[in-house]
């Protein structure tokens, strides 16, 4: 995802993946009642950020940084991003 948003100083854009909506069973979970994810995709990160990078697959703490919306193609359902700081990332993900 292409995104405008240029985060400052020590701070990442982080894209948090999808959560499922439906169960294995076929449950269907309601937004109210999913887990907040706790890993992602680095979309952008600031100057001063030493180590990570953008695309880098990360996890970070649950209730860490500021969520925001960005209207995308589907006008429908926004896309939610984070603002996190560098230190609340826990660890990068490697394929």
């Amino acid at each position: 995802m292409k995104t405008n948003i240029k985060p400052l100083g020590e701070r990442v854009l982080i894209e948090p993946s999808e959560q499922k909506e439906i169960t294995k069973s076929g449950i269907i979970i309601p937004d109210t009642a999913k887990e907040k994810p706790q890993e992602g995709k680095v979309l952008a990160v600031g100057v001063k950020v030493k180590e990570v990078k953008a695309n880098d697959k990360v996890l970070f703490s649950t209730y860490s940084g500021d969520e925001i919306k960005m209207e995308g193609k589907d006008a429908e359902r926004p896309k939610e991003l984070k603002i996190i700081e560098e230190k609340d990332i826990l660890a990068i993900i490697s394929s």
